[in-house]
C-alpha cells in the first residue's frame, strides 16, 4: 500500500483525536490523525512524524498524519484504514491460502459486517483485520483502549464458524521487530478472554508485522501469539 506526496514534520500536541498541531517546514500547521485511538507513547512531543498532502483543496486540513518514528522503534505506520487495504492487497496476491481465492471487502453476513470474505472451491471463511500500533519491550499489543467492538466482531466470528465457515482474525502489527504478540490484559481483560475463547472454537488468530517506510506500508513476516494470561 503506497502513498503520494509525502511530507515530514515534527508532532507538537494533539488537541483532540481527529486532530493534531505539526510544525512542517518551520510553520505549524493543524492536520488530520488518522487514527482516533490514543497513541499516546506515539505521539510525544518533538516526535518525528510523517504526513501526507491531500490532494483536496477544499479540505480544512491539508495533511494526514500517518507514521511516525518512535524512539528505539524505528517507524511506525498508525493510519488505521491502511491494515484492511493492505490485508486485502496480501491476501489478493496469495500470501493466506494456496489456492486462487476471490476476495470481497466489507462482506455483510447475518447482522454482522466482516472486512474481508474469502471464497474458493475449497473455503469460504470471513478474515476480521485488526491494525496494531501499541508497543513496548518488543512486545505488540491489542487494544490501546477498551474495545466492545472488538470483542462483538471474535464473538461473531465463532458465530461463523458454527455455521460453517472458516474464521480469522488477522493482526496487521504496523511494525517491525516486535518478538511477539499478546492481548492487551491491563486495558481490556475481556478482549483477551474473548480472544482466548475464539481460538478454542476454531477461530484462526494470526498476526503479522509490515515493512514501514513513510510512503509505503506493506504486511511481511508472520509474529508468534501468545494468548496465556499469565504468560513469562
Amino acid at each position: 500500500m503506497k502513498y503520494e506526496h509525502i511530507t515530514e514534520g515534527r508532532f507538537i500536541d494533539r488537541p483532540n483525536r481527529f486532530i493534531a498541531h505539526v510544525e512542517i517546514n518551520g510553520q505549524v500547521e493543524t492536520v488530520h490523525v488518522k487514527n482516533t485511538g490514543r497513541c499516546r507513547e506515539l505521539l510525544v512531543p518533538g516526535t518525528q512524524v510523517f504526513l501526507e498532502k491531500s490532494s483536496n483543496p477544499a479540505r480544512k486540513t491539508a495533511y494526514d498524519l500517518i507514521c511516525v518514528n518512535k524512539k528505539g522503534r524505528g517507524l511506525i505506520n498508525m493510519d488505521s484504514q491502511i491494515p484492511n487495504k493492505a490485508a486485502l492487497e496480501w491476501v489478493k496476491a496469495g500470501h493466506l491460502f494456496p489456492e486462487k481465492v476471490q476476495v470481497t471487502p466489507e462482506k455483510t453476513y447475518g447482522n454482522s459486517r466482516f472486512d474481508l470474505y474469502v471464497c474458493s472451491e475449497k473455503r469460504k471463511a470471513f478474515i476480521e483485520v485488526k491494525g496494531v500500533t501499541l508497543e513496548s519491550d518488543n512486545i505488540a499489543r491489542f487494544p490501546d483502549a477498551p474495545t466492545e467492538r472488538g470483542v462483538k466482531h471474535l464473538k461473531e466470528l465463532i458465530h461463523c464458524m458454527q455455521e460453517g465457515y472458516e474464521a480469522y482474525l488477522l493482526l496487521v502489527i504496523q511494525m517491525k521487530g516486535v518478538d511477539r504478540f499478546e492481548p492487551n490484559w491491563e486495558t481490556h481483560r475481556e478482549f483477551g478472554e474473548t480472544l482466548q475463547e475464539a481460538k478454542k472454537a476454531g477461530v484462526h488468530i494470526l498476526a503479522y508485522d509490515c515493512l514501514v517506510e513513510p510512503d509505503r506500508m506493506e504486511i511481511q513476516d508472520p509474529v508468534p501469539v501468545c494468548l496465556a494470561s499469565d504468560w513469562k
